[in-house]
């Protein structure tokens, strides 16, 4: 299969502790992310659902910021998040499938049985990202409908 960026987005953070996630799409429209910090600083994170994977529902995260450069690639099947750390913080990121409204799920950020550990307290969320369920393993599948 060859790469392919359906979507370049742009997020622009105001305040710091904001969080944004933990997003994922379903089959047949996972999605793929490349992401970037390009001013400022944040806390990203992802979270492997893919059941049949050695590493299922543990996480990885890595600070992204204009100073460091670094990247991070998103398999598809993959929660995402990310806490911003400066105030200001702007965030690019190529998808590599088209958003699809009826297959978008979301994990709560401080579901326990993630063990994330943010690195500051979260002073803003959306209230769709605030209202994300708890992990369950129903919500991998497509025929589960949010809300």
């Amino acid at each position: 299969m060859n790469p392919l960026v359906a979507q370049c987005n742009c997020s622009f953070n105001h305040k710091q502790a904001t969080m944004r996630g933990m997003h994922y799409q379903l089959p047949p429209a996972t999605e793929t992310k490349f992401i970037r910090c390009t001013r400022g600083a944040i806390y990203d994170v992802i979270v492997d659902l893919r059941a049949d994977s050695p590493t299922f529902m543990k996480h990885f995260g890595v600070e992204l910021s204009e100073q460091n450069r670094k990247q991070l690639y998103v398999p598809g099947m993959f929660a995402h998040g990310y806490l911003s750390l400066t105030p200001g913080a702007e965030v690019t990121y190529q998808v590599g499938e088209f958003y699809t409204p009826g297959l978008e799920r979301g994990i709560r950020f401080d579901d326990p049985a993630l063990g994330i550990k943010w690195p500051i307290a979260i002073e803003v969320i959306s209230e769709k990202d605030s209202s994300w369920p708890k992990f369950d393993p129903s919500l991998l599948e497509p025929s589960h409908v949010h809300r």
